[in-house]
């Protein structure tokens, strides 16, 4: 018996080369749930399987391919892929390359914005505390859009004719195509880094989803939340909606409309200005009405309708008030004199001198001491006896004891 012997290697490169051959394998497309998902981070490769109710086959998406997808795969999601069926030679498996995939019953882009929006919802970017007011009167507005359409020329016209003060800063940028994004990000940074207006409106005019495309940008979002300067987001018409509406300060319907809102109207400034003049002038006539009243009211009565009487009952009470101080200033005074001549006659009877007149005499040693005691004096000193009329001046003779004292003993 002659058998053919074959490897494992060489199996597995001769079924890959049936599957290679067969042109219905090389351009197919297959619907399917994803599951096992795996997002080969450092790669950049999907690698997952696609099932139905009955089968499951392995599937591979490469970096350069997956880039392109406008949407996060997850498990358990519907989709369409468009691919090859080839073998691994190394592990003899077949499986599908998908080139392109598409959610099966929802465009591409629609759930990219879906899950994009939940995504920076959940992170409090479109939160309503992160919404700054846009200045009243702002001096110069900053305009992000493309220089060939129409929209910047409707903004500055509008402004212009609002309100002519402020200053237009316009960087122009394309609003459309793979480049958009980065250009649409390098000018907010732009603005915000020189600090080149007061606050700036993103603007394009409408289209479909995919025009639209450069304004649901994840960076780009995340440039407008970061933005120091206060924005306004007019990207297509009043239906539209983007990213970047649900990010930017302020959500205007269309550029238009940003136009109208970003600056204040200067006929209606005049006319508000006009208005509080003639009622500011107005009730101050008002007020100085009254105040005439009053006044007139108050010269009717009092002092200011007969000055002199003032005058006159002041004048009453301060000669009633002196009547009074000078009664009560001599009272003072002859109480004063009574108590003073009182102290006097006390003095008096307490006055040596009214002693000497009465036939007393003081005498004093040569220190100038009163002599009250024999102690005090020695013979031959000189002393002086003070009488009622002059001094006598003597000499001691002779000292001895005597007097009252020794007399009673």
């Amino acid at each position: 018996m002659n058998v053919n012997v074959i490897t494992v290697s060489q199996l597995n490169f001769y079924v890959r080369s049936l599957i290679d051959s067969d042109q219905n394998l090389e351009n197919i497309f297959l619907t399917g749930e994803i599951s096992n998902f795996t997002n080969h981070y450092q790669s950049g490769h999907f690698y997952f399987s696609l099932k139905d109710s009955k089968s499951v086959v392995r599937a591979v998406m490469f970096a350069c391919f997956a880039r392109r997808t406008k949407f996060s795969p997850k498990n358990g999601m519907k989709v369409i892929v468009r691919g090859r069926v080839a073998v691994y030679e190394a592990s003899g498996v077949y499986q599908v390359y998908v080139e392109d995939m598409q959610p099966d019953g929802v465009g591409a882009l629609n759930l990219a914005f879906e899950q994009l929006k939940d995504k920076l919802a959940k992170e409090g970017l479109f939160s309503d505390e992160k919404k700054r007011l846009l200045p009243k009167y702002p001096k110069k507005v900053g305009v992000i859009t493309s220089e060939t359409g129409a929209v910047f020329w409707d903004i500055q016209s509008i402004m212009k004719r609002r309100f002519p003060l402020a200053e237009i800063v316009f960087m122009p940028v394309l609003v459309q195509g793979e480049t958009a994004a980065g250009q649409i990000i390098r000018a907010i940074n732009t603005f915000n880094e020189n600090n080149l207006c007061d606050v700036l409106i993103i603007a394009r005019g409408g289209g479909s989803i995919e025009d639209l495309l450069a304004f649901n940008d994840e960076n780009l979002a995340r440039t407008i939340s970061r933005s120091k300067i206060p924005t306004i987001s007019a990207v297509g018409h009043e239906t539209d909606f983007t990213i970047c509406d649900f990010v930017a300060d302020l959500r205007a319907p269309t550029p238009s409309a940003a136009a109208e809102l970003v600056v204040p109207d200067m006929k209606k400034l005049i006319f508000d200005i006009e208005y509080l003049t003639s009622y500011i002038n107005s009730l101050m006539l008002c007020r100085i009405g009254d105040y005439k009243k009053k006044l007139d009211n108050l010269t009717k009565v009092g002092a200011l309708s007969s000055p002199h009487k003032i005058f006159s009952d002041r004048k009453l009470k301060i000669d009633v008030l002196w009547g009074i101080l000078n009664s009560t200033f001599k009272d003072r005074i002859s109480k004063s004199k009574e108590k003073f001549l009182l102290s006097v006659g006390k003095l008096d009877a307490l006055s040596p001198l009214k002693l000497i007149s009465s036939g007393y005499c003081v005498a004093i040693n040569d220190s100038g001491m009163i002599i009250n005691k024999i102690d005090s004096v020695k013979k031959n000193e000189k002393i002086k006896v003070i009488v009622s009329d002059g001094e006598i001046n003597c000499n001691v003779r002779n000292v001895s004891l005597g007097g009252f004292k020794y007399a009673k003993k």
